[in-house]
Order: C-alpha cells, then sequence, then structure tokens
C-alpha cells in the first residue's frame, strides 16, 4: 500500500469518492445534507494533509489529518472489507502520529473498526460540528488492538 499527498487537481476525485463511500456507509444522513456536506468539504482540504492511497494501481481511498487527529477516512465502497482501512490506519498511526478520531455514533460499523483497531471512545457530543442531528464519538488512540 503507498500513499501520495493530494494536489488541487485530485479534489474532484476526493469528492467523488467521498460521495460514494457516505453514500454506501451513512445511510442515516439525508440527501440534503449529503448535498450540502459535499458543497463544504473542499473548502477543507488546503487546510489538511490530504492523502490517496492505492493498493498497486487502484486507488482504494483517501485520508485527511489536521496534526494528529484524522478528519477524514473514506475507502471506494468496492474496497472496503479487503483489511485496507486497517493498513491504512496502522500507517496514519505509525507514520503520520495519528491518535485522535471523530466517528458518527450511527455509523456502527466504522464505531468498531476504530474500537478493534486500539481506539477508546473518551467523549460524545449530540450534534455534528455544524450542529446537524448526528452524534458524534471523540476516539483516542490507547494502543490496544482487539
Amino acid at each position: 500500500m503507498r500513499n501520495r499527498k493530494a494536489t488541487t487537481n485530485d479534489y474532484a476525485l476526493i469528492l467523488n469518492l467521498w460521495e460514494q463511500s457516505v453514500t454506501a456507509t451513512h445511510h442515516f444522513v439525508s440527501f440534503n445534507d449529503i448535498q450540502e456536506m459535499k458543497r463544504e468539504i473542499p473548502s477543507y482540504f488546503p487546510n489538511l494533509d490530504v492523502r490517496l492511497w492505492y493498493a498497486e494501481s487502484s486507488l482504494i481511498g483517501f485520508s485527511a489529518t489536521n496534526g494528529n487527529h484524522l478528519e477524514m477516512l473514506f475507502l471506494d465502497p468496492r474496497q472496503t472489507g479487503k483489511g485496507y482501512g486497517k493498513q491504512i490506519i496502522r500507517s496514519l498511526i505509525s507514520d503520520f502520529g495519528v491518535t485522535a478520531v471523530d466517528v458518527n455514533k450511527q455509523n456502527e460499523n466504522a464505531v468498531m473498526f476504530y474500537l478493534k483497531g486500539g481506539f477508546s471512545i473518551v467523549s460524545e457530543d449530540a450534534t455534528d460540528s455544524a450542529g446537524r442531528p448526528y452524534p458524534i464519538l471523540h476516539l483516542q488512540y490507547s494502543g490496544k488492538q482487539k
């Protein structure tokens, strides 16, 4: 698995991948909210370390970090369940110093993914950062993989 830093030329590709992933995994998010988030997300990219992740020549997904905080990790829905997410999160922890992540509480698969990967829930907010009704779990890396 390899990664490369994204450029502005990659933003359309990343946004398309984000939408595919969210549509496949975030069934609790309304269509209107997905469209609103899709308009907001590109404004975040310049302030984040956005990376594209590949297995051989296939794009697997992307991550975005801000210091030690994982802001986004989204995989191509066709690539989930193949162990790529585990490889990416291990690299983000060991190579990029990631120790924290926020997850939608209703995204049970993602919550379990991070808990199994050594993260622990430290707090919870009733809404997302924009005040939408999607509870957020704040997780911290404990190093104890399950």
